[in-house]
């Protein structure tokens, strides 16, 4: 078939390759066009098929899938890898994505996932391949517009509402002012943008690590995936160890490249305090800390604000009361136990926000009247107004490493 995707299978078991080619028999759009019983074959046959995609076993004799991949990668870098592992090969599977692969599969697999897979990581090659022959190597322009605003949304505590109010806002931040948005989720462990936007993801941030260009904003812009509302979303990794590829410094320049071309960039991150949330923070140009009216939410948010505080950040934050109730603590005893003023309230709305969540459908859509819609729009009117903080401003502290500021606390 003229345009179809080719495949290289590399597994030493002849039964396995059978199988593989029996899973693919249907599929007119992918043609198999060499198999390999081993990483030193499937280094060869890379080199003289060239295949759009290689399904690559791990564990094979005179050279492994590890090995085989890196030297694929180095020597024909248009052939994506997908790599075949077992249940319990986590840390193979690790070595493998940083050897270049672009994706995985646990075996056993459907014919389904199995062409999906390839169909995937074949795009990805295909528009990355588009990319170098348009642009080459970026070159940064002379900007022609203010740099974009980076929105993070923090807390220590989980459960407090930080991806729903993220994904919301985004959304009412597009319709509000009528400018580009981006959606990053840096929750790398456990994102779930994804499926709160009721999105299928084809890449996010573990593939555009693997880019030597990562900070280029138009090979951005291919990873990123569209959503009905407007909204651009860069997903979280599909597993933890595609999370393990994401350094801070990866972290810092999507985030700075993504400012150049977009005016808002929405940031969700972990419940947690690590270097990946720490660099969100620091490049922040507001800082959202999320809490509830309940005592552990209380402390945690007490923490926060004394983090924030000793990183000189506290000039670009502002504390929001997520699921405000009447009878729930006293807004001014939250605010005099944490020593900061609550600058902003979403109300309790368990039947809007549930069914929003179960149905990947944003309250903000799909319930405009609502009174949390109408709560996000003013708060999303706040924040796209000027602002009397600059990044500048806060830029003038004395700066420390990440790891030192850890320490310092």
């Amino acid at each position: 078939m003229i345009g179809a995707i080719t495949v290289l299978i590399a597994d030493d078991i002849p039964g396995t390759r059978e199988d593989i080619k029996r899973l693919l028999y249907f599929e007119d759009d992918i043609t198999i066009v060499g198999e390999a019983g081993d990483g030193d074959e499937a280094v060869k046959f890379s080199e003289t098929l060239k295949p759009d995609v290689i399904l690559m076993d791990v564990n094979m004799p005179r050279m492994d899938g590890i090995k085989a991949s890196e030297l694929i990668t180095v020597r024909n870098p248009d052939s994506a890898i997908v790599i075949i592992s077992i249940q319990g090969e986590q840390e193979y599977l690790r070595k493998a994505m940083a050897a270049g692969a672009r994706d995985y599969l646990v075996k056993p697999f459907s014919s389904g996932e199995l062409a999906e897979t390839i169909r995937k990581v074949s795009d990805f090659s295909r528009r990355r391949r588009l990319h170098l022959v348009d642009g080459g190597s970026y070159t940064p322009a002379v900007p022609v517009r203010d740099p974009g605003k980076v929105i993070t949304f923090f807390s220590t505590k989980g459960g407090v509402g930080k991806t729903t109010a993220a994904c919301n806002l985004a959304i009412s931040m597009v319709q509000k002012t009528r400018k580009k948005v981006a959606l990053v989720d840096m929750d790398l462990q456990g994102g779930d943008v994804s499926i709160f936007m009721n999105i299928s993801s084809k890449g996010g941030l573990a593939e555009v690590a693997q880019e030597t260009e990562y900070t280029d904003p138009s090979l951005l812009e291919t990873y990123l995936c569209p959503h009905m509302s407007g909204v651009r979303v860069m997903p979280a990794p599909g597993s933890p160890e595609q999370a393990d590829l994401i350094t801070p410094a990866h972290a810092e320049g999507i985030l700075k490249a993504l400012k150049e071309s977009y005016d808002y960039i929405v940031v969700d991150t972990a419940a947690a305090l690590n270097e990946i949330t720490l660099t969100c923070l620091e490049v922040s140009d507001q800082i959202l800390v999320m809490l509830n009216q309940d005592l552990p939410t209380l402390r945690h948010a007490r923490v926060n604000m004394e983090i924030l505080e000793r990183l000189n950040l506290t000039l670009k934050t502002q504390l929001i009361l997520n699921r405000f109730r009447n009878d729930g603590i006293k807004i001014k005893d939250l605010e005099k136990n944490i020593n900061s003023s609550i600058t902003g309230t979403l109300p309790e709305d368990t039947e809007t926000v549930s069914g929003s969540i179960n149905k990947g459908h944003p309250f903000v859509l799909t319930r405009p009247s609502a009174e949390i819609t109408r709560s996000l729009n003013e708060l999303a009117s706040s924040l796209s107004a000027p602002s009397d903080v600059t990044g500048e401003e806060q830029a003038a502290a004395p700066k420390k490493s990440i790891i030192g500021k850890i320490f310092s606390f």
